[in-house]
């Protein structure tokens, strides 16, 4: 399989999935931290794929998803966004929601 179909199948099969750098045991920046702590807070499972690893999924996956910074937080198959607008989302008391319909 193809990183292009790696990664759409990714998005498209795990109800949230976490493009990062790092693990999310591991974080390696903060605004990836950021989103792995907002998850963790509400206690959902999450896939997260470590971008680090392979340096064409960054590229591959933004221009998929046409967000060009990592973290990318998807919910059912659709790109919430990174780190800001997750963060913003979890103030406004509005991603708990975004959260819980996935399920």
């Amino acid at each position: 399989m193809d990183l292009n179909t790696q990664i759409k199948t990714d998005i498209e099969t795990n109800r949230i999935m976490l493009y990062m750098k790092g693990t999310p045991d591991m974080p390696m920046c903060g605004f990836s931290n950021a989103v792995v702590q907002i998850l963790n807070h509400y206690g959902v499972e999450y896939k997260a794929i470590n971008v680090l690893e392979n340096p064409e999924i960054r590229v591959k996956l933004s221009e998929q998803s046409g967000w060009p910074t990592i973290p990318q937080l998807f919910v059912k198959g659709e790109l919430i966004g990174g780190s800001d607008i997750a963060m913003e989302l979890h103030q406004k008391g509005e991603l708990l929601d975004i959260l819980d319909s996935s399920k």
